[in-house]
């Protein structure tokens, strides 16, 4: 089973000490690959594991490898068992109780940066319970601070976070300060619900910035700095750092991982700006197996993108180095390996040079900027005298450049969701899920508007016209490889007619490996589901459906299975039967028809089933068009079996059955 709504929480424990209690957390276990936790004594549980020791060292056995756990006690006694473990909200699992008449599902610990809140909401609406979260900014709708960069991968940087976080939850107008980053969190309900402005005030309460800089630290830019002003006493501020810093690295074969790293240090302190904020590591392919480079990526969790020397030689650079040039095939990698990279013209810090001076063994580093100094040689060659480069150990030359768009290491998420006919009430538990946990939601406008309380404060929200239905697969599958949970709606079946259908199109089309990003589908209850249970059991027998949109079919191609339908006697749904541009289709639909079946022949019109401006009408085929259709009507005609009874369509399973 797929546990895409749940992989953020994994690995992920459920706990309980009671058979009712054990009963209530299976159906989460099943929909969430999390782990069912029982005492020995309930040994006799399916699919649970059993522990003997005391549930308060078994709690502590698990705190540190689960990043959630959740439990069907009683709260109070959950408290108690978990308070001598607690540490810190960064670090702390997620903890989450249910009742044991499954009524309730309380985010008790870790609610936004462990993602309690998100976990209870999803659970809730896996078991049809009430999410309880009880945080400020969950109760008000607000923006959660804390969790503002997670969708877009940002590094949450320093600052005062417990106290910006209470201004928001508070009221009081907060300055934002971005300079790099997605501007996507503005368009989030919770964004209009704050009082956040990008203008200084005297009435600012704290600040957040969002920069690639280290904007808590003296000496910022000059542009930067000018943003700031003296508080007393010091306004709350808070930083986030979207991953937009490319670094290009070139250095002597053997050069160490410390240097390489130092080296980076020094050069971010000296700039202020914050490796949190970097992206990933560039480089000429020739140093793909550079042991140092390799050892810093996989310690750091992160990208190393390489580049031909064919390619980097053709980038222009303020350094260029013939030297460089003779040896490797490129004046430039450093500098031109982070341009290529961060796909920029513009350098952010040119090419530094960094050495370790064998005869000194205190790890003291000596650096040069090409732009402004020739300590080390020649600046325009880039190379120290020979004699100097026999006395090393190793060099390293660092540039960095900024990309437009921020880098995510998250993986992207596609939920195509059913929405079925368009009540609450019709739509899966797992699909309700699937909706509210994601980070974008985009649809048609009017379903966007039937599963608005469905919706989250924090969501991007993003309705697009019904003829746009390309767009929205195009734009969802842009946002999933950015690492967003997108969910994509549909109503009826996703799969039918729906919007999954265009999305895993899109996705072929451009080489989708069929895991990144991940995919999963909702169904829901069809328009021609839908609207047989209106009208009673029309579809009890060999029934197909047809669209008679020729938008992405041609006419002819639909004329010709409308004609073997109904050869065939198959109960047809007819999707689609009138626009405002195309009107005479379900006219030959109906005249094909009458040359194969009695004219008295049940049809059942449906327009918006099981929405308030619900329609139904029972008719013959003959009559069909006496009823006006249009885009929300779902026609039914029966099979030459099909009969109506005190105003309902009924099919019988026996194919010549009698009534």
């Amino acid at each position: 089973m797929n546990h895409l709504l749940f992989e953020d929480f994994q690995p992920l424990s459920a706990i309980a000490t009671t058979p009712s209690g054990a009963k209530k957390l299976q159906p989460f276990c099943q929909a969430s690959g999390a782990t069912l936790w029982l005492p020995e004594s309930l040994s006799g549980v399916d699919c649970a594991q059993f522990y003997s020791e005391p549930l308060k060292t078994h709690i502590a056995n698990l705190w540190h490898s689960q990043r959630a756990l959740v439990f069907c006690l009683a709260t109070g006694a959950v408290v108690r068992l978990i308070a001598p473990l607690l540490q810190h909200k960064s670090s702390d699992p997620a903890v989450v109780v249910i009742d044991e008449a499954g009524k309730f599902v309380i985010s008790l610990c870790s609610g936004h940066q462990g993602g309690a809140d998100k976990l209870s909401f999803a659970i809730a609406k896996v078991i049809g319970a009430t999410p309880v979260l009880t945080s400020a900014s969950s109760s008000a709708g607000l923006t959660a601070v804390d969790l503002l960069g997670v969708p877009f991968g940002w590094y949450k940087g320093e600052g005062d976070w417990t106290d910006a976080s209470a201004a928001i939850a508070r009221g009081e107008r907060v300055q934002v300060i971005q300079d790099a980053g997605s501007t996507l969190w503005r368009r989030a309900a919770s964004f209009g619900r704050s009082n956040f402005s990008f203008e200084e005030s005297p009435q600012t309460k704290a600040k957040i910035w969002i920069t690639p800089y280290n904007s808590l630290q003296a000496g910022l830019p000059e542009t930067t700095a000018q943003l700031q002003s003296s508080a007393n006493p010091p306004l709350p501020q808070v930083q986030w750092h979207p991953r937009v810093l490319w670094v290009g690295i070139g250095c002597e074969r053997g050069t160490s991982r410390q240097l390489i790293e130092t080296a980076i240090a020094e050069v971010c302190r000296k700039h202020q700006l914050a490796e949190g904020a970097i992206a990933g590591i560039a480089t000429i392919d020739i140093k793909a197996d550079e042991v140092g480079i390799l050892e810093l990526c996989r310690d750091r969790q992160l990208p190393l993108y390489t580049f031909p020397s064919e390619l980097l030689r053709t980038i222009s650079v303020p350094n260029p180095s013939t030297i460089v040039d003779a040896e490797v095939g490129t004046p430039s990698v450093a500098e031109a390996a982070a341009l290529s990279a961060a796909k920029s013209q513009t350098l952010l810090v040119p090419k530094q040079i960094f050495r370790f001076p064998i005869e000194n063994f205190d790890y003291q580093l000596e650096i040069q900027n090409h732009a402004t100094s020739s300590t080390w040689g020649d600046p325009k060659t880039g190379v120290a005298p020979k004699s100097k480069i026999q006395n090393q150990k190793g060099a390293v030359t660092i540039a960095i450049a900024s990309s437009a768009q921020e880098y995510s290491d998250r993986t992207g998420k596609l939920l195509l969701v059913g929405t079925g006919p368009g009540e609450l009430n019709q739509i899966t538990p797992a699909a309700q899920a699937a909706i509210s946990s994601a980070d974008a939601v985009i649809g048609y406008s009017l379903y966007i508007q039937l599963i608005d309380s469905l919706l989250q404060p924090h969501q991007i929200i993003e309705a697009l016209p019904i003829t746009q239905e390309r767009q929205r697969a195009q734009r969802a599958i842009e946002l999933a490889n950015w690492g967003l949970t997108v969910a994509v709606v549909s109503s009826g079946d996703c799969g039918i007619y729906g919007m999954a259908g265009l999305v895993l199109e899109e996705l072929h089309s451009h080489g989708w490996d069929g895991a990144t990003p991940n995919v999963e589908i909702f169904p829901g209850i069809s328009a021609l589901q839908a609207a047989a249970s209106r009208v009673g059991t029309p579809l009890m027998h060999d029934f197909c459906a047809i669209s008679l949109s020729d938008l992405l079919t041609p006419w002819e191609v639909i004329e010709k299975r409308l004609v073997a339908a109904a050869a065939a006697d198959f109960v047809t749904a007819i999707y689609n039967p009138r626009s405002q541009t195309r009107i005479q289709q379900l006219t030959i639909a109906k005249d094909i028809f009458l040359k194969h079946r009695d004219p008295n022949t049940p049809v059942a019109i449906v327009r918006s089933a099981y929405r308030q401006d619900e329609q139904i009408h029972l008719t013959t085929l003959e009559k069909l068009l006496d009823v006006p259709v249009d885009m929300l009507t779902t026609v039914l005609i029966g099979n030459q079996s099909t009969r109506t009874h005190a105003n309902w369509m009924i099919t019988p399973r026996g194919y010549f059955g009698t009534m």
